[in-house]
């Protein structure tokens, strides 16, 4: 029986393990997913030993750029943006080769485009971590200039202090890639000027529990178009099914 696998830690909100396992019961595929728990990426190697039958990983936080220098080759995508969330195994003659993708800017760009108004030229990424990577990318294949906002002040990103009235008229798609407001510190949201935004806008937050945070309420508020992250997270798992089986 093949076997599939989510390495991260901590993994007690993970998705991923039900989504598999449920569509390997009503496909009736000969398959299983596991969550592998490791609080160190050295642990990585172990997975792979142990699990001899393991036929592809997901990654997640906070191993989508530690796990590149265990890899033996990564697709376009996942070398430039510098982060894998999918890992297809590749066992021949005896030898193992592993290959990095990143489907999260498959689940992304298909999730957002239909969204995408005349207007929306620009994007603000809140958040700097692996997945806000995918973002950037995805934006960009998409012909949207972006800009990173983060909490301190670093070479050609903006801070949240930054945020004047006329950033925000510029750039009008604001992607939350941050945890802030995620259950269950549902009461969180992140720090910008919502009284700036308007029905001109777009707010896509990556979260996906609670349905509605906060910054997609008070966009909502503003008459902003605001989506979750739950699409996004469906159609990657598709992309990491079809990597894995092609």
């Amino acid at each position: 029986m093949k076997k599939f696998g989510l390495i991260g830690y901590p993994l007690g909100h993970s998705f991923s393990k039900n989504f598999f396992n449920e569509k390997f019961h009503s496909e009736d595929i000969k398959a299983e997913y596991v969550n592998f728990e490791i609080p160190n990426i050295n642990e990585f190697t172990s997975v792979l030993v142990d699990n001899p039958n393991l036929a592809g990983l997901n990654v997640t936080i906070p191993y989508k750029e530690q796990v590149i220098p265990f890899l033996d080759e990564l697709d376009p995508d996942a070398k430039a943006i510098g982060a894998v969330n999918v890992i297809k195994i590749i066992r021949e003659k005896g030898k193992t080769k592993l290959v990095g993708y990143n489907s999260d800017i498959i689940g992304f760009t298909q999730s957002i485009e239909p969204l995408l108004e005349s207007q929306h030229k620009k994007a603000l990424i809140l958040g700097t971590g692996g997945a806000s990577k995918a973002i950037f990318h995805g934006l960009k294949k998409l012909g949207l200039e972006a800009k990173f906002v983060s909490r301190k002040a670093q070479e050609g990103m903006l801070t949240y202090q930054e945020l004047t009235p006329a950033i925000m008229e510029e750039y009008k798609v604001i992607v939350n890639c941050t945890p802030v407001g995620m259950y269950p510190r549902a009461d969180e949201f992140p720090d910008i000027p919502y009284e700036c935004l308007t029905p001109n806008h777009l707010l896509y937050d990556l979260l996906y529990n609670p349905d509605t945070t906060l910054f997609m309420k008070k966009g909502a508020d503003k008459g902003a178009v605001v989506k979750n992250g739950l699409e996004m997270l469906l159609l990657q798992a598709f992309g990491a099914w079809d990597i894995w089986n092609k």
